[in-house]
């Protein structure tokens, strides 16, 4: 069976992680799978958002457990210290390649969202979760510490204390405490049907500001203040009067959705 599977819906990708039967935990198959559907759908340019979900009854229960075997006797260093994808290696690649594409990313969280799955879903831009969702850091339960990208989007979500506990704790939280603590965005019954409707609103906005505005809002959690100002600008002048925002102008005058080219 495919670990990842990609159908579209109106220039909305859904990528859906595919193996229900093991609550889509992950092996490096697993990793291989979502790096490359990240890769394809960068080179996509009708792409407007994308949504991330789990097949079956989990959004994904975290690293497999058969790979830790594989770890321990192999040669860890020769498998987690080379930087394949600039910065990161290919294990932080995983969840670091949904904030690099370059569209809106939205996760739709379901039963559990642990380990390698939480830092999966840190790497989106917005996170919808069922109620009692569980969430957690779970590196800890096995010996480890998060190593998946997640101290690199996990601090932009989390107060320092909280990011803390749930590290040295591998405690888990339902989806309302997370809510409370910024983790999750919203709440939905049907995750997915609210990841869906909100991809398809964002689809239906300027393609080039939707770009403008990920690049824009990456940039202010990264940057110094006088790159971000700037960064507004430049921006700004790159869609003012260009044929994106003119189709926003005469759609809004004429009161009718905008069509783009």
């Amino acid at each position: 069976m495919e670990r990842v599977s990609l159908h579209w819906v109106e220039g909305v990708a859904v990528v859906t992680l595919n193996r229900p039967d093991k609550m889509n935990a992950v092996d490096f198959t697993m990793i291989d799978a979502v790096i490359a559907a990240a890769e394809r759908l960068a080179a996509e340019p009708g792409l407007r958002a994308v949504v991330l979900t789990g097949a079956g009854r989990a959004f994904c229960a975290g690293l497999d457990v058969a790979n830790f075997a594989a770890l321990a006797v192999g040669d860890p260093e020769a498998l987690i210290a080379p930087r394949s994808h600039g910065d990161a290696n290919r294990f932080q690649q995983f969840s670091l390649c949904w904030r690099a594409l370059p569209v809106p990313v939205i996760a739709a969280l379901h039963g559990v969202a642990f380990g390698a799955g939480l830092q999966l879903a840190a790497g989106a831009d917005i996170r919808i979760a069922a109620p009692g969702t569980r969430l957690a850091v779970m590196e800890m339960k096995w010996g480890l510490i998060p190593d998946m990208g997640g101290m690199v989007t996990l601090p932009e979500l989390l107060c320092a204390d909280v990011l803390r506990r749930m590290t040295y704790t591998a405690e888990e939280l339902p989806a309302e405490e997370a809510l409370r603590l910024g983790l999750v965005t919203e709440l939905a019954e049907d995750p997915l049907a609210r990841a869906m409707a909100l991809a398809q609103a964002i689809a239906g906005r300027s393609p080039s500001a939707i770009r403008a505005a990920k690049r824009l809002v990456t940039a202010a959690y990264t940057a110094p203040a006088a790159e971000v100002l700037a960064m507004e600008s430049r921006e700004q002048i790159d869609l003012i009067g260009k044929p994106d925002q003119m189709a926003v102008i005469a759609a809004n005058m004429a009161r009718r959705a905008p069509t783009f080219g």
